[in-house]
C-alpha cells in the first residue's frame, strides 16, 4: 500500500501538492484563531452555570433555520452598527456562534476590541452542534 502512495504521488505532484497546501492552511486556521475554541458540550455547561450568552453571527436565513436556545442574533454583516446591542452582556461570557466555526475569529476581535473580555468561539459552530445532536430552536 504504502508503494502505491509513492507511486500516486510520483504520477499527481500537482494533485498531492494541493492537499498538503490544504492541509496546511486548515491547522493553521485552526490554531491561530485569537479566541478560545469551545465544544458545543463545553458551551453547554458555560450557558447552563455561568449564564453564558451564544451571539450567532449567521445571516437571517441560516439563524431562522436554526439556533441555539437563547442566542442573540446579531450578524456579521452588521456587527459594527448593532453592537449596542450586546451592552447589557458585556460583564458576561459570549460564546461566538457561526456556521462552521472559521468566521467566529473576526466577531471575536471585534468584541475584544469593543471591550468585551471574556469571548470564545463555537468550535465547529452550528455544523458540530447539529452533529452532537444538540438542541436547535427554529423561527
Amino acid at each position: 500500500m504504502f508503494e502505491q502512495i509513492i507511486e500516486f504521488s510520483m504520477n499527481n505532484p500537482l494533485l498531492v501538492g494541493a492537499f498538503i497546501l490544504l492541509l496546511v492552511m486548515v491547522i493553521y486556521n485552526e490554531t491561530k484563531g485569537t479566541a478560545k475554541g469551545l465544544t458545543p458540550a463545553e458551551a453547554v455547561r458555560l450557558m447552563n452555570r455561568d449564564e453564558a450568552v451564544a451571539v450567532d453571527i449567521r445571516d437571517r436565513k441560516d439563524f431562522n433555520a436554526g439556533h441555539i436556545t437563547g442566542a442573540i442574533h446579531l450578524p456579521m454583516s452588521s456587527m459594527d452598527s448593532k453592537l449596542h446591542e450586546l451592552e447589557k452582556h458585556k460583564d458576561k461570557q459570549i460564546i461566538v456562534v457561526c456556521r462552521m466555526g472559521n468566521s467566529a475569529n473576526m466577531a471575536v476581535t471585534k468584541l475584544q476590541k469593543a471591550g468585551y473580555q471574556q469571548v470564545m468561539r463555537l468550535k465547529g459552530g452550528m455544523m458540530q452542534w447539529q452533529t452532537d445532536s444538540m438542541p436547535v430552536v427554529k423561527k
